[in-house]
């Protein structure tokens, strides 16, 4: 496989590769990372509402898409990255995968409270946006939900618990922290 290829792990499209575009600031998730975050998650989804905030490749909503989850939002203002996962959207027939070309913040306040269980937040590592994402998932996020964050640093447990998320889940893969962020019960 090519640097400019990513592979499905899992589901009905497993092993299928899409086409990764040379965008600056475009930093998919690995394989590895994306196989142990649906190893936390569950390998089937079936039935789930998923949010990919900042879409980039489309990789994470495609993955829970072909691991059967019924609706899945994408967020992503790149005009050209949304040509290339619209191209993946009809190339895999994918139902229920939604292409929004809208800031991924401002999407998830279009979206019905409460309805979704699970967001992916992967915004560029030097933008501002993780802490404005999270707040706005929130709103979004079913009581049972939970938030994926990939982030530069490890977040800070302190600043998790006011917003009253726990990480339940880390990992961290070259210069990769992924978070699995549940709501404090």
């Amino acid at each position: 496989m090519s640097a400019h290829e990513l592979r499905i792990i899992g589901g009905r499209w497993r092993r299928s590769k899409i086409k990764v575009l040379d965008r600056e600031g475009l930093r998919p998730t690995p394989d590895r990372v994306r196989e142990t975050l649906f190893n936390w998650l569950g390998q089937d989804l079936s039935g789930w509402s998923c949010v990919d905030v900042f879409a980039g490749t489309g990789i994470l909503g495609l993955e829970s898409a072909s691991r059967g989850a019924t609706s899945v939002h994408l967020f992503e203002l790149d005009r050209v990255l949304c040509q290339a996962i619209e191209q993946h959207i009809m190339r895999f027939k994918a139902q229920g995968l939604v292409l929004n070309k809208i800031d991924g913040v401002q999407g998830l306040s279009h979206l019905p409270k409460a309805s979704v269980d699970v967001v992916f937040i992967d915004p560029p590592f030097q933008s501002d946006l993780f802490t404005p994402a999270m707040k706005a998932a929130l709103g979004v996020l079913k009581a049972s939900g939970w938030m994926y964050v990939e982030s530069p640093q490890k977040l800070d447990p302190q600043a998790l618990m006011g917003m009253g998320l726990e990480c339940t889940k880390y990992l961290k893969a070259g210069q990769v922290h992924a978070h699995l962020l549940h709501r404090i019960q």
